[in-house]
């Protein structure tokens, strides 16, 4: 049984292949990201986009960075998510949400 009991299935799609050796193809930057990210982040997932973000940038930095905003933006909407079934299953707000707290990394 896995750990994770939020929404993310319905939220994303895990691509299929071997998370270790796709974090270790990863940059530094964004392997540390990886690892200070509030849920797994699915190092597959991120290096197929750091792939397509690399080609698009034609420039591995600008690839970098773009990928390290959208992992913001992603953690962020499954931050969302989860508060918001939580609020609906409980009808209360998340302690944290509540008190306006940040990700402690």
């Amino acid at each position: 049984m896995p750990n994770d009991i939020t929404a993310r299935e319905t939220l994303w799609r895990r691509h299929p292949g071997d998370d270790w050796a796709a974090f270790d193809a990863l940059p530094p930057a964004i392997r540390r990201r990886l690892q200070s990210h509030a849920y797994d982040a699915w190092a597959v997932n991120a290096l197929m986009l750091w792939r397509a973000f690399r080609r698009k940038a034609a420039s591995s930095a600008r690839a970098e960075r773009r990928l390290l905003r959208y992992l913001d933006e992603c953690e962020a909407l499954e931050r969302d998510a989860f508060a918001a079934a939580h609020r609906q299953r409980c009808g209360l707000a998340l302690a944290h949400v509540a008190a306006g707290a940040s990700v402690l990394r």
